[in-house]
């Protein structure tokens, strides 16, 4: 990955996402600490597991399912701390009987089915493809549609009343076989860049970061990760300009949520900013300046990336 002369750093706003309390004194123990701030706690994962197992069950007890399973980021291991900020979501595959009922009907009986036993429960709500329930400590979203001919969903959308044809089981397979690819390093980048992302207002969508490094890391050996954090910001800057289709091969366009002038714009500048810091920090490292490239680092990932000391 070849180096780039610095320049210019606009100003940013950043956004306190992670209370780091690890001191560091160099680059690769501070990129430790990164990683490990992003992680989820086992003891996390065992509530998680709990709490959607019985979510679904409450589902089957009201309605006819097929299927159900965990999808989402979590499911394909990208899912970024703190727990009471991240989604949880589940897929349930019903019975073709409700497809009568449209987008927007299928979530609302679910919805429903839900309010007989999480009756206690402050906020259930359909929102967008989802029928969110919000926990005290974590958000569930549980996601409905139908197995689609030929293979993959049919996800209901009640915003644009349509059914989105997608595969998460095929997203969980293929962002796993790019991970082992890449020795294992892939996933624990892609949770740096959604650091970032979080760190910086989430203008980016989840799901989108995890295409774009997909992609541009193709074929890429990842040496380290403050060169492959800094060549994924380099290569963004073009990619986003493109369509960034479903991995899973279904023609929808992951970033079109961003295809107006003015938010691709903001989208690039996003990406140029945390490129230049990237440049300014290893150029820091290079001359031995550790602190200074630490400091560098955690304007890029703000409160996930641990404090020089």
């Amino acid at each position: 990955m070849k180096r780039m002369d610095g320049s210019t750093i606009p100003d940013i706003q950043v956004v306190p996402a992670f209370e780091h309390h690890l001191m560091v004194t160099t680059i690769q123990s501070a990129f430790d600490g990164l990683r490990s701030s992003l992680e989820i706690t086992g003891l996390q994962s065992t509530l998680v597991s709990v709490r959607q197992q019985n979510v679904r069950k409450v589902i089957q007890a009201s309605m006819e399912v097929l299927d159900d399973f965990q999808t989402g980021s979590y499911a394909r291991s990208t899912m970024i701390a703190p727990l009471k900020e991240a989604d949880i979501d589940i897929l349930v595959v019903f019975d073709v009987k409700y497809y009568p009922m449209g987008p927007a009907g299928l979530l609302d009986a679910t919805k429903r089915a839900l309010k007989k036993t999480y009756t206690s429960t402050p906020d259930i709500s359909r929102n967008g493809q989802a029928v969110t329930i919000r926990f005290t400590d974590f958000v569930v979203d549980v996601v409905t549609g139908f197995y689609r001919t030929g293979g993959g969903y049919l996800i209901a959308n009640s915003i644009t009343n349509s059914w989105l044809e997608t595969d998460p089981k095929a997203h969980v397979k293929i962002f796993s076989e790019a991970n082992k690819a890449h020795g294992g390093k892939l996933v624990p980048l892609i949770k740096m860049l959604k650091g970032w992302n979080k760190s910086h207002g989430s203008f980016f969508r989840s799901f989108h970061i995890e295409v774009l490094a997909r992609e541009i890391l193709h074929n890429v050996r990842i040496t380290d990760y403050p060169s492959g954090v800094r060549f994924f910001f380099d290569k963004a800057r073009s990619v986003v300009k493109g369509k960034n289709f479903d991995p899973a091969g279904y023609g929808d366009d992951i970033g079109s949520y961003i295809n107006t002038p003015a938010k691709l714009e903001e989208a690039i500048r996003r990406l140029q900013t945390a490129h230049d810091q990237c440049l300014r920090a290893e150029q820091f490292a290079l001359r031995g300046q550790i602190r200074d490239s630490v400091d560098a680092w955690r304007r890029v990932f703000s409160d996930y990336f641990p404090a020089y000391g």
